[in-house]
């Protein structure tokens, strides 16, 4: 059971009214009470009443070493102590340019240009803006139309957020509507009764298809796509979808931009998921959160030597690519990452994910009998728990509400959650053990049947 909450908490609560959070309900503002993190240690968070709790989204996709490393927090100590910041526009400083090599070396073919941005929508973003610009350098002004899916998430900022498929988070938010399209969610589970998984992927590619020769393949820049659509509530599409997506990208002259911001480093067990998961090895890609385990805000854009040499042979004379953040390649960032790394290797981290991922997914599976539960989607480290409270009407709000329910719940057995509309969606920290993962599942288990009885006793 919850700890009473003190008086420290209700003043931090009181003082957290003016800190305006992401996503945040602009009527509601003043009224909330939420959760104060005050400690973290491993795979847990430890709440200012001293609750302590698994952390099941691993912060938000992104502590995949597990809170309070001290290899990472004396990196960033040492680091400030010799250099705060560098100018990446006139210098270089150490730790941004082995970092830059470590990624490259570990990056899939041929994306060995770094351009360090300082998240993952800023890296979108920057791979967007690249597309744009290769273009034109290649005297294609016209070709400049972005193809995405319902679904998808892509970051905050006007460009990425356009390109983001979440369609309720849209409402009241200006879009970039004439240059971006969005094709129908790849979710297996939306798929018509009868149809097998390898008919859905080939209605599923051949929307891409038919997008792409909609537009007119002269007209379309890129296809951006998440390997697993993480914030859309886990959705894994349909084997072989990701590689033909790439196939037809090359096929008709579209770069193909994976957006691995939730997915590399470690969450599918590998560094990178692309090319060791889907077989795809992109012109660009994006990542953030696990590459430096969300210690420091840190983002990167990996871009083709292809791309690069396309440039260089449309002329001679010189192409800046005009883009760049005060931050970019921040030293402090960048030793984070390193120190980070270094982890991997010296944890045999990625190994630890191969091991304990099966019984991840097996005790999820079992779930699967609970009479709220629609679905359930796992790869690797990272899940969607989807529920249903009325399978006449899939997706209603109250869903939504049973899954807030649920999560309140689970925080006073000990779990955080993170819902996600009607899905409960759960990326741990990559340090996790199969004892670990077994508490987990017990408490969202107890959650959810509670939540579910509640409900009968109330069905408002």
């Amino acid at each position: 059971m919850l700890k009473e909450i003190t008086e420290a908490t209700q003043s931090i609560q009181a003082k957290d009214q003016h800190f305006m959070h992401p996503w945040e309900d602009v009527t509601a503002i003043g009224t909330q009470a939420r959760t104060v993190i005050a400690k973290a240690d491993g795979i847990y968070i430890v709440d200012s009443d001293g609750n302590r709790l698994i952390d099941g989204p691993g912060g938000m996709w992104c502590v995949n070493v597990g809170h309070g490393r001290e290899e990472i927090v004396e990196a960033v100590a040492a680091q400030m102590r010799d250099l705060t910041y560098f100018s990446p526009w006139s210098a270089t400083a150490p730790p941004a340019a082995v970092l830059a090599e470590r990624l490259a070396n570990l990056a899939p073919g041929d994306l060995n240009n770094v351009f360090f941005t300082t998240g993952g929508s800023t890296a979108v973003d920057s791979a967007l803006r690249f597309a744009f610009f290769y273009n034109n350098c290649l005297g294609r002004p016209e070709k400049k139309h972005i193809i995405s899916r319902v679904g998808a998430y892509h970051g905050s900022t006007h460009l990425t957020a356009s390109c983001s498929g979440k369609m309720l988070e849209k409402a009241n938010m200006d879009m970039v509507e004439d240059t971006v399209h969005l094709i129908p969610n790849p979710n297996p589970a939306l798929r018509p009764s009868g149809m097998s998984l390898e008919e859905f992927c080939d209605r599923k590619v051949a929307d891409l298809e038919n997008k792409i020769l909609e537009l007119g393949p002269d007209k379309v820049a890129a296809f951006i796509a998440e390997p697993i659509l993480a914030s859309g509530g886990v959705i894994i599409p349909p084997e072989g979808y990701y590689r033909r997506c790439h196939d037809l990208c090359r096929k008709h002259d579209v770069l193909f931009i994976a957006d691995e911001v939730v997915t590399a480093f470690g969450r599918l067990g590998h560094y990178f998921a692309s090319k060791d998961v889907f077989g795809v090895e992109p012109d660009m890609l994006t990542t953030a959160k696990g590459l430096t385990s969300g210690y420091v805000p840190m983002g990167a854009l990996f871009i083709s030597d292809r791309l690069m040499a396309d440039i260089k042979a449309a002329g001679n004379e010189p192409k800046g690519f005009f883009s760049g953040f005060t931050y970019s390649g921040h030293p402090v960032a960048a030793a984070a990452a390193l120190a980070n790394l270094d982890i991997f290797e010296h944890d045999a981290l990625l190994d630890h994910v191969a091991k304990v991922a099966p019984h991840f997914e097996k005790r999820l599976r079992e779930l699967a009998d609970l009479p709220m539960v629609r679905d359930i989607r796992v790869n690797g480290l990272m899940a969607g728990v989807e529920c249903c409270l009325d399978p006449e009407k899939p997706d209603d709000e109250r869903d939504m509400n049973f899954l807030l329910e649920v999560d309140e719940i689970c925080q006073r057995n000990g779990l955080l959650l993170r819902p996600v509309y009607s899905s409960a969606v759960l990326s741990p920290p990559l340090t996790i053990t199969a004892a670990q993962i077994d508490a987990l599942v017990d408490i969202l288990k107890q959650g959810l049947e509670t939540a579910w009885e509640n409900r009968a006793t109330d069905p408002k």
